[in-house]
């Protein structure tokens, strides 16, 4: 195969095993330092991928995409399902009761959410079904005294299916002489869910009329949860059902309770997919010293093509070509170290948690209990494209400077 001058040789002096022990060293540390970052890029961007993705896919599926409310309660609730559930855009609708309690066994406590929901209709809106360890969550009786933990709770009350717990509700107006009296309910342990996030640490589930019953509600609800086919949209979707409702209902997003975690992934993964990238810069433009040596180097080698009739603009190929060889090295040897870390780093992190006995990523702090990773080939092509486009830039002047070389100069001192 036919290749021009410039290439064959630049692609000659990129991979040649003799010459300057220095110069060969500098060119190894570029193309590791390049392929170091761009490993590093695409693992951090494959990171905090997964936890958006993770906040999209598990969190927001365990939460209500929107509410519709009332100050005082919503007592037509199957009127405003029937009317969210209308429209196109909202994939279902369910009453909820929210209340603050505190689960009791022996002498342990944990203080949770309570909410109460219609099971099967949970079950359609999210993913708290399938991430269910132990029991079914469609089994619990409508009314009946039961609640789902979550598997962190039961690991901290030490429970398990079927046991009984206090369910605690905190007094609200009901007084014995000056002292408030909380109420205290038996609630039967129905199952135990997982799903890994932070929701484990608050929310429990239980039935809807049992919710009711300790909160005093009667028929009331506190609102009623919808989910829609656009997340991203649940806000304008949700304004758009309030025509349509009684007067006096308000509606709440997921922006409101879970937004600021969103923005904080989508920042942190900015802020520090601007760190790694500076080191891709650094690392590409260290090929702008590996490159002067080479050049001079190989200065005579430069003189004698000269003299032989290679043209200015072939001898600047010729080395611009060389600098591109180190980066595609670097670029190519980091993709591939980048996608296999970042294929492994979950089950990686788990093994040094296991062998080290101790939790890295604690609901308690991070939205997910595991280290997340989402490879998008856009994110792997835009960083190799950038280091490579910026070891292009680091290569120019050397070259330039190779071109400007005066044959005569460089043969006179030439020994």
């Amino acid at each position: 195969m036919f290749y021009p001058l410039s290439v064959f040789l630049g692609l000659r002096y990129g991979t040649a095993r003799k010459g300057s022990p220095l110069v060969a060293f500098l060119s190894r540390v570029s193309a590791f330092g390049l392929a170091l970052g761009v490993a590093l890029l695409i693992l951090v961007l494959s990171v905090m991928n997964g936890f958006d993705k993770e906040m999209r896919v598990r969190i927001l599926a365990m939460v209500p995409h929107a509410s519709i409310n009332s100050p005082g309660g919503i007592e037509q609730w199957p009127e405003v399902v029937d009317i969210a559930e209308r429209s196109a855009e909202v994939i279902g609708a369910a009453p909820y009761v929210q209340l603050q309690a505190m689960l009791m066994i022996g002498n342990r406590a944990q203080a949770v959410l309570l909410h109460g929901v219609i099971p099967e209709r949970e079950a359609a809106l999210s993913i708290v079904e399938e991430t269910m360890v132990e029991g079914d969550f469609r089994h619990m009786e409508p009314a009946g005294n039961e609640v789902v933990l979550s598997q962190l709770q039961a690991q901290k009350l030490g429970v398990e299916t079927g046991q009984t717990i206090a369910v605690v509700i905190p007094a609200s107006g009901n007084r014995n002489g000056s002292k408030l009296v909380p109420e205290i309910y038996r609630a039967r342990v129905a199952g135990i869910y997982a799903s890994h996030t932070e929701i484990d640490n608050f929310m429990v589930y239980t039935p809807l009329g049992f919710a009711q019953q300790i909160g005093k509600l009667g028929p009331v609800v506190h609102g009623v949860q919808i989910k829609v086919t656009d997340l991203m949209a649940a806000g304008r979707i949700a304004h758009d059902l309030l025509p349509e409702l009684p007067p006096g209902m308000y509606v709440q997003d997921w922006m409101r309770s879970h937004g600021n975690l969103f923005e904080a992934i989508q920042l942190s993964k900015k802020l520090v997919s601007l760190l790694v990238f500076i080191i891709v810069a650094v690392a590409a433009f260290n090929v702008v010293t590996a490159m002067i040596m080479v050049v001079r180097d190989k200065q005579g080698d430069v003189a004698i093509l000269q003299t032989m009739g290679l043209a200015q603009s072939d001898i600047l190929k010729l080395f611009v070509f060389q600098g591109l060889v180190i980066g595609l090295i670097g670029t190519v040897a980091g993709a591939a170290v980048g996608i296999l870390l970042a294929l492994n780093v979950t089950s990686m992190v788990q093994g040094l948690e296991s062998l080290l006995d101790y939790q890295f990523l604690k609901s308690e702090v991070y939205p997910v209990t595991y280290l997340p990773a989402d490879i998008r080939l856009e994110d792997i092509a835009l960083v190799c494209g950038t280091a490579l486009g910026l070891t292009l830039l680091a290569t120019l002047y050397p070259a330039w400077r190779a071109s400007r070389l005066l044959p005569a100069e460089v043969l006179r001192y030439d020994k």
